[in-house]
């Protein structure tokens, strides 16, 4: 909802008293307060985990319109941490805690399926995904996150970020560079140049805006994580590094009835 074009009902027009972004950002709190008195009014509440996330960042080359990344680095069609670290939230009535934070869950929304499935004792199919099951780790039946390494791949197949536990490794790639642009105004798009990304390691706990390199402090990190790309090269490859990798698959096609 909050994408341009923006669009927002009378009842809440000029309401934020902070522009449209911010009316709109109001209306879609309180259509989900309406989804979620709708579920009381209907007694599933207590049998629905509701499941609040994003797609994307902002797209911030559309200045006014655009929200805000929270300090992450730039924001949607990059693979910074601004373009692809979204809110999620989940409220599950006495299996998830009210008010719990985890910091380090490293949850993806392909992990909604098979987390879901847990949850519901479904199976899962027999085709090989990517997700993994968060719901023990969802449900405080365990401290541990089931990923420890996520690849960010972007632009059909190109692997330009990796994120070990607090580490982030930046791959050298081209990307929107928000940030040294121009910010739209009112629904009109500034201009976004495209820069040459070197190799960086960031530290997420004392840098999560990924200002400060420190590869040279750490090589042995740096080591590490690039290990973890070849692997990940050879079983998914890397357009950017020309590889093919061995486990690649096509789209599943469903026939129509």
């Amino acid at each position: 909802m909050p994408h341009v074009p923006l669009a927002v009902s009378s009842k809440f027009k000029n309401k934020s008293g902070a522009g449209l972004y911010a009316d709109v950002i109001q209306e879609l709190d309180w259509s989900l307060g309406q989804i979620m008195q709708t579920l009381e009014k209907l007694k599933l509440s207590n049998n629905t985990m509701l499941i609040v996330t994003s797609d994307n960042g902002p797209w911030l080359s559309y200045g006014n319109h655009a929200g805000s990344s929270g300090g992450l680095r730039e924001g949607k069609g990059t693979a910074w941490d601004g373009g692809t670290r979204v809110p999620c939230f989940i409220k599950w009535h006495k299996k998830i805690k009210a008010g719990t934070v985890n910091s380090q869950l490293l949850l993806a929304s392909i992990d909604l399926l098979p987390t879901i499935a847990a949850a519901t004792n479904a199976s899962l199919p027999t085709q090989i995904i990517d997700g993994l099951n968060f719901l023990p780790l969802v449900t405080e039946k365990t401290d541990t996150t089931p990923r420890s390494v996520l690849y960010v791949y972007y632009d059909n197949n190109n692997l330009k970020l990796i994120r070990y536990k607090n580490w982030e490794l930046v791959l050298p790639h081209k990307s929107q560079a928000y940030s040294k642009g121009t910010p739209g105004l009112n629904a009109f798009p500034g201009k976004t140049p495209v820069e040459e990304v070197p190799m960086a390691l960031y530290n997420l706990i004392s840098d999560p805006g990924t200002v400060y390199d420190v590869q040279k402090q750490y090589p042995e990190i740096v080591e590490k994580i690039l290990a973890l790309a070849e692997l990940a090269r050879a079983d998914l490859g890397d357009d950017l590094t020309k590889r093919k990798g061995l486990n690649t698959r096509s789209a599943i096609i469903i026939p129509k009835n």
